[in-house]
């Protein structure tokens, strides 16, 4: 009875079975067996799905001649009016039935027509005739190295159609041109007519391939004619109406297909290809023929498959499925009996974290999975340590952002409130701009991480550096003169940069209260800034402690201090500067440190200068 008992205790104690990790590998094991079996399923229909494909794919590539003739009509006729004779002469030379209809179902062509048997179309069309997205797969026309990626037929030219007159003559002068190239410069070159009817001299390169050859007997050549330059003003006019949809500045088009900024800041060659497809479709709309689905059949084409689900394949299939089954089930239990013992090992420990035990580790034995999961509790084990450290100091790391704004306004009032200073404008802006700064610190140690991840969100202005440098002198000048430091600016003229105004603001009011922070009383502290090359540069230099050489590297790592004894004491985190260099990488820029122990330090802000 008491074995029994004993027995009981055991079982009470243990996992219950329906959240047993045996009897769930058990379960995976069937889940795996039925999903190997319907794998198994699924492969043989895919391989049959693929020679079906394969089989459409030929036939496919069998009507590539009607697929380009129809699409060449399109792209060169408005309407599908008149279009029969091309389809009976296809239909003839190939000797299949070819059907045209229109997407919403009516019937533009039928090689084949029969009044008192209409049409029956399939469920899926042979292919798309439209010749503003083109089938890459069925046309292998090269552009005229105006489409780039599009998918719009090279044909379909529209406005860019040359008259006979305006062909001829440049035809003329083309051949003038190859004739030019032979007897002086002994260039074997040829006219080569565009879709459009432009003509083109090209010259074979040695290996062959033709390519546009230096026009150097052809001044003025390439010079749109004047239907051209209305054309190409209309698409102009569509491509810059696109982008200024996407709030991006317009560009100019040139009759090759090429383009350039209109502004200095050029918009992205993705946004300007996809804004030029999307113009050239709608300039070319109303001069191709609506899409319309091709259907094309042939009595010898039929479908076929493989595979013969007979009674044999069936009962195989039924005796694999079984085997499968077994030796699933056989090894899952081998294996997660083996399983389970680690995992207990690691469930006692993980108890011992939650109550209470600071970094508790378990052995590791092995190169398995178990072993790397031990590994890796032990790692979190320790980096739990470390968090917990952090996390004691975060109090102290946003007191330290927090002190310097709300120092400098205290004390502003606090001098008011004594009579010292005059509650005027300035001071009004200045306390202002310093609760706004407070703001954006919070804001700040709230997202310093999308910061580091590069989303910062800026608001780039005019700013004056000066006028920037003597405003946060003025509003550092209380913390100063109580610690014995005096703040310089040195006036180098006018050094205007186009950024975040209240950013560059934090930034050199974080460089200028740790500069005053660690300078001792008599010294000082000197602002400049001056444009170097395309660069603006911004120094903030200190006679103060200095930082060592082994130091050095590390000051604008988050969460890190020099000497940190000392540092608490005077207030610093190592969160200050960490800010620094993600706000000056997200305006483009850099923030560098130079120094030298018991003679002062020196912190360099640049930023890109447009001019």
């Amino acid at each position: 009875m008491g074995r029994f008992r004993k027995g009981r205790r055991v079982r009470i104690s243990a996992v219950p079975l329906r959240r047993s990790l045996l009897l769930r590998l058990l379960a995976v094991s069937a889940l795996v067996s039925v999903c190997s079996i319907t794998a198994t399923a699924w492969v043989v229909l895919q391989t049959t799905a693929v020679v079906l494909s394969r089989e459409r794919g030929q036939a496919l590539a069998d009507d590539a001649r009607i697929y380009d003739t129809l699409l060449g009509y399109a792209a060169t006729h408005p309407s599908w009016n008149g279009v029969r004779p091309t389809v009976d002469h296809l239909a003839q030379s190939a000797g299949h039935r070819i059907v045209l209809l229109g997407e919403d179902g009516h019937l533009l062509a039928d090689s084949n027509a029969d009044r008192n048997r209409p049409f029956q179309p399939p469920q899926q069309a042979s292919a798309v005739i439209d010749p503003l997205a083109v089938d890459p797969e069925l046309n292998k026309n090269t552009d005229d190295g105006r489409s780039g990626t599009e998918r719009i037929d090279p044909r379909a030219v529209g406005p860019f159609k040359l008259s006979e007159e305006d062909s001829e003559r440049l035809t003329r002068t083309a051949k003038r041109v190859v004739l030019c190239l032979r007897e002086f410069h002994g260039i074997q070159a040829h006219v080569q007519m565009s879709s459009a009817g432009r003509p083109k001299v090209v010259v074979p390169n040695p290996g062959g391939t033709p390519t546009l050859g230096e026009q150097r007997c052809s001044p003025g050549f390439t010079d749109p004619t004047p239907s051209e330059e209305s054309a190409l003003e209309g698409l102009t006019s569509l491509v810059n109406a696109c982008l200024a949809r996407r709030e991006v500045d317009g560009v100019r088009l040139a009759i090759d297909g090429s383009w350039e900024p209109r502004t200095r800041h050029a918009p992205p060659a993705s946004t300007v290809l996809s804004c030029l497809t999307t113009s050239r479709s709608q300039q070319l709309a109303p001069y191709v023929a609506p899409a319309a689905l091709l259907y094309v059949s042939s009595p010898g084409r039929t479908a076929t498959t493989f595979f013969d689900l007979t009674s044999a394949n069936r009962l195989r299939i039924a005796g694999w499925a079984a085997a499968v089954l077994v030796m699933t089930v056989t090894v899952t239990t081998l294996t997660g009996i083996r399983l389970v013992k680690p995992l207990r090992t690691l469930t006692k420990a993980a108890m011992r974290m939650e109550g209470g035990e600071a970094s508790p580790s378990v052995l590791v034995r092995g190169g398995d999975e178990i072993a790397k999961l031990s590994a890796a509790f032990n790692a979190m084990s320790r980096r739990r340590e470390q968090l917990e450290s952090a996390r004691r100091d975060m109090t102290n790391d946003i007191a330290h952002e927090l002190r310097t704004p709300v120092s400098n306004i205290r004390g502003w009032l606090e001098a008011v409130e004594d009579g010292l200073a005059q509650p005027d404008a300035d001071l009004v802006t200045n306390l202002l701009g310093q609760a706004l700064q407070l703001q954006h610190i919070v804001d700040d140690l709230r997202d310093l991480s999308a910061a580091e991840a590069g989303e910062l969100r800026l608001v780039p202005a005019p700013v004056e550096l000066m006028e920037l440098l003597a405003s946060v002198a003025v509003a550092n000048q209380a913390t100063a003169t109580a610690a014995g430091v005096t703040i310089t600016v040195v006036d180098t003229g006018r050094v205007p940069v186009i950024a975040d105004p209240v950013r560059i603001r934090q930034m050199i009011g974080n460089l200028v209260s740790n500069a005053i922070r660690y300078t001792p009383a008599g010294g000082s502290v000197t602002l400049s800034a001056h444009v170097d090359l395309d660069t603006v540069v911004i120094d903030v230099a200190d006679t103060g402690t200095g930082i060592s050489a082994d130091e050095l590297p590390h000051i604008f790592d988050r969460f890190w201090r020099a000497e940190k004894s000392r540092s608490r004491q005077s207030g610093g985190s190592g969160l200050g500067l960490a800010i620094v260099r993600r706000l000056a990488e997200a305006h483009q820029g850099t923030v560098t440190a130079a120094s030298t122990p018991n003679v002062g330090s020196t912190f360099t802000l640049r930023l890109p200068h447009h001019s």
